[in-house]
């Protein structure tokens, strides 16, 4: 089982998937959501807490979070790094091997087409897991974690071509 993260302070979407036999499953998924008048180390508290509990509930081979590309001086930037930093904490003290994808790479894997918008992934997300996402953060987790169970096992095979010194022979 996969789980896929959307970071956000407010919002933190999470997916749990799973890969039985050659249909994907959507074991859980949802939101987790912080209150925006509790402290700012009380809300990535909160991240960190639903992060390890998902961890906990699941047996999880990894974990996928899109990469992160914006602005980096700007108010909400800094909120969105700070619960990166929680959740990714979270998934270390955890033992949950992390894998990030660029945007592109994860609208790739799920609709096949990289600039593909966001009615597009969800309408993708929906029919590749057989649920309603529910929010957008849910679809992006949903995603990330579609992603990495699509892409997984060609990045392990790559891998171990490189270690084992084949990989120069591959695609000659």
């Amino acid at each position: 089982m996969i789980l896929g993260l959307d970071p956000g302070l407010a919002a933190t979407g999470y997916a749990v998937v799973a890969r039985r036999g050659g249909r994907l499953t959507a074991v859980v998924h949802g939101t987790i959501r912080t209150p925006a008048r509790a402290p700012h180390p009380e809300r990535l508290a909160l991240l960190y807490d639903g992060v390890v509990a998902l961890a906990g509930d699941h047996l999880l081979r990894g974990a996928a979070l899109e990469a992160w590309f914006v602005h980096p001086v700007s108010r909400s930037a800094m909120a969105v790094a700070e619960a990166r930093g929680a959740i990714l904490v979270a998934l270390a003290r955890s033992g949950v091997a992390v894998r990030e994808y660029s945007p592109t790479e994860v609208k790739q894997a799920v609709t096949g087409h990289g600039r593909a918008d966001k009615g597009q992934v969800r309408a993708m997300v929906a029919r590749l897991a057989g649920v309603e996402p529910g929010s957008d953060h849910a679809a992006d987790a949903l995603a990330a974690a579609i992603c990495h169970l699509h892409t997984g096992p060609l990045a392990r095979a790559i891998g171990r071509a490189s270690a084992s010194g084949t990989a120069d022979t591959l695609g000659s």
